[in-house]
């Protein structure tokens, strides 16, 4: 680490990501940034039993803020990471709690731009929900087709139901994404065929990673981690929190955040670009060296706290300095509809997009709200309420809103 000695330790346990509990020697730890990474979203609808499942998966109960405890669902992305082994051959496994609530389906697609595979949980006692077919067609937006399908529950049902509702999983995902997945039936509660899923987690191919390319680091939280009453000379600097798509990052880098921190100027807000160093880098509560795609990481940074606080810059991508896309009010991609609004209890026609109509866009892990300008050709020009920063090819997801609900109708890529 580079921070001095008389701090105590970087512990990230304290910040949401996760503490890993199943690092059997200290030959996992030296061999940590060799071993094979994954990021494995688990979705579905709400109560299905996805943070349960997590935990009994890792040993961390993923819903840590207070207000999550309190309401007993999933509002910000949760973390927890697992070493798995088999055959002795293991795998470092980065689970992301994305929420199942319908009103929360921003910070669902912001967690399904992070992934690699997806583990989609349905309670067989409550069968396919509205959000449990929105999830899928979220994956199929954000391009996830490796799909592992948890049937939840079976200790609450008959033997004769438990059949029954898998043939009506089977019967839902003809013709998806997830036509051939794998469906697993597990009790998360009694702990039942838990055991099953790390052998699709050790099966799962892992995807070709981009080593060379200029890097861009995908905020999904960022942190103040010092307790009150710590002394100045035992701070720590501000922590970001999220996924390397591409490239490498290093103790002792140079990183610039955009869109970075906003600022009112004549009634406008204005963004401007942060710049800071990385002092140290964690997988999990773990320290590396350096940084490579796979796995959520955490950078602690030069940043004063006050910037990185209460998620003040999730949605930014940092980078290298000068390497990363211009700040953008505006962005054009092209798109396709679905047939029918995903998320509705009856079925609803998807209408075409019109010009001035308001729609929103969900984009790595960012989320904005954008205005069409021009239409042609499946091809839309949008100027944004909030700037992003546009990468070539990124996915996009849009929303539309109808009766003040926030509905996935299509999905893009940035041109």
């Amino acid at each position: 680490m580079a921070t001095s000695n008389s701090k105590e330790p970087l512990n990230l346990e304290n910040i949401e990501t996760s503490k890993l509990k199943n690092l059997n020697s200290t030959q996992d730890f030296k061999n940590l940034e060799n071993l094979d990474m994954l990021n494995i979203g688990i979705v579905g609808h709400i109560d299905h039993g996805k943070t349960t499942l997590l935990a009994k998966l890792t040993g961390k109960f993923a819903d840590t803020h207070s207000e999550e405890l309190k309401r007993g669902i999933t509002i910000k992305l949760g973390y927890a990471d697992k070493i798995i082994e088999k055959n002795n051959k293991k795998r470092y496994i980065s689970f992301i709690d994305c929420p199942g609530h319908e009103m929360l389906m921003a910070t669902m697609l912001s967690g399904a731009a992070l992934i690699d595979a997806a583990i989609l949980v349905i309670a067989a006692n409550e069968g396919i929900k509205p959000q449990t077919k929105e999830h899928l067609i979220a994956l199929q937006a954000k391009n996830i087709n490796k799909i592992l399908i948890i049937q939840n529950k079976i200790d609450l049902i008959t033997k004769e139901q438990a059949l029954e509702s898998y043939k009506i999983i089977k019967q839902f995902v003809k013709g998806t994404i997830a036509e051939n997945a794998t469906i697993i039936p597990i009790s998360a509660q009694q702990e039942i065929n838990i055991n099953k899923i790390n052998d699709f987690l050790m099966e799962v191919e892992i995807p070709k990673r981009d080593t060379e390319s200029k890097p861009e680091f995908i905020i999904a939280r960022s942190f103040d981690i010092n307790r009150p009453g710590t002394k100045i000379s035992e701070l720590h600097g501000g922590v970001i929190a999220g996924i390397l798509k591409k490239g490498t990052l290093k103790i002792g880098d140079e990183i610039e955040i955009k869109p970075g921190i906003s600022e009112k100027q004549a009634n406008q807000l204005i963004y401007k670009t942060i710049k800071t160093k990385i002092i140290s880098i964690y997988r999990g509560s773990y320290p590396i060296q350096k940084a490579t795609p796979g796995g959520s990481l955490a950078f602690e940074t030069e940043l004063d706290n006050i910037l990185t606080k209460a998620d003040s810059l999730s949605g930014c991508i940092a980078g290298i300095p000068g390497t990363l896309p211009e700040i953008n009010d505006k962005i054009k991609i092209k798109y396709n509809l679905f047939p029918e609004v995903i998320g509705m209890s009856e079925k609803t026609k998807t209408e075409d997009l019109k010009p001035t109509e308001i729609i929103m866009l969900s984009i790595n892990t960012t989320t904005t709200v954008g205005k069409i300008q021009k239409i042609k050709n499946n091809e839309v020009e949008f100027s944004l309420k909030i700037p992003i920063v546009p990468i070539k090819g990124d996915t996009v997801g849009l929303a539309r809103n109808i009766n003040s609900h926030w509905r996935l109708i299509g999905f893009g890529e940035i041109l």
